[in-house]
């Protein structure tokens, strides 16, 4: 008989997991379930019993005003953070177990608050790791010149997909907060992803990076589902089919943009009830 082990995990050899059961609430378009996720600290509740369904494809945000619980739910659901409680799937396999690497290996990747990218080396050198890690190669801070055209080749398109293959020789520290972003995002495409975890992408941008920053979203692969914490309002109704709103570490909230501008609770959560018949939202485009 197979002992437990992991959450959702069982052994079924010397050194060899086999993934636990598909949720049985997951729908049949579903990308990402997440069941019952909890994330304590102490005696605190950060996060308290959050599900979460995201289909292949989807765009889904997840909004809540400051210490909402918002940044340690997805911590948890990027593998950064050990869930106290919960399970979570990708496309039917659980990877509750799964740590950091592990998950982005299974196609959840995320992005940082903050950019995570080699400050010295140029644009094409930070992308060209990615393709070498995702396509197994060894990693190598300072990859060579001469290295696999097909690395150099794969890179070079992702660096077009974000508009800039003008800027693919530049060192890193030498772009705009907005270019960094959108190198991140090369990485990102560079890993093959099946769903991206958008950590406050357009922080810190102005209004034309933020503009740009939400058109290379939209041109995401139809198929990679995106979950996105966001402050801007503005950029949420714009890219979210669906969002979800925390409070106290809780979802109070999930629908449409329009369904979720509507809710009371919402509005209670980021207005108060004395100013509750301002709108949430600004209208559409």
């Amino acid at each position: 008989m197979n002992a437990p082990t992991e959450a959702g995990m069982s052994q079924t050899g010397p050194g060899t997991m086999a993934p636990g059961p598909a949720s049985p609430s997951a729908r049949p378009d579903a990308m990402l379930v997440v069941e019952g996720l909890g994330v304590q600290y102490g005696a605190l509740k950060a996060v308290d019993d959050v599900h979460l369904s995201v289909s292949a494809g989807g765009r889904h945000a997840v909004i809540g005003p400051n210490g909402a619980g918002k940044s340690s739910a997805f911590a948890a659901l990027a593998g950064a953070n050990r869930a106290a409680t919960g399970r979570i799937f990708l496309d039917g396999v659980e990877i509750t177990g799964y740590d950091e690497a592990r998950r982005a290996t299974a196609g959840l990747v995320r992005t940082y608050q903050h950019s995570n990218l080699f400050p010295a080396l140029t644009a094409l050198d930070n992308v060209r790791i990615a393709v070498e890690k995702a396509q197994g190669r060894p990693l190598r801070p300072w990859p060579s010149r001469r290295a696999d055209r097909a690395v150099t080749e794969r890179a070079l398109a992702n660096l077009e997909h974000v508009g800039l293959e003008h800027r693919t020789d530049q060192v890193v520290s030498s772009l705009s907060h907005g270019e960094r972003r959108q190198v991140e995002v090369a990485l990102v495409l560079a890993c093959n992803p099946r769903i991206v975890l958008f950590d406050e992408p357009t922080a810190g941008m102005s209004a034309a990076e933020t503009q740009r920053f939400a058109n290379l979203v939209e041109s995401l692969p139809t198929d990679v589902a995106t979950v996105i914490i966001e402050h801007d309002l503005d950029v949420v109704f714009r890219l979210a089919d669906r969002i979800s709103v925390m409070a106290a570490g809780r979802v109070i909230a999930e629908g449409t943009p329009e369904e979720v501008r509507q809710d009371a609770a919402v509005q209670e959560a980021y207005l108060g009830t004395s100013r509750g018949e301002e709108p949430l939202f600004g209208g559409p485009g």
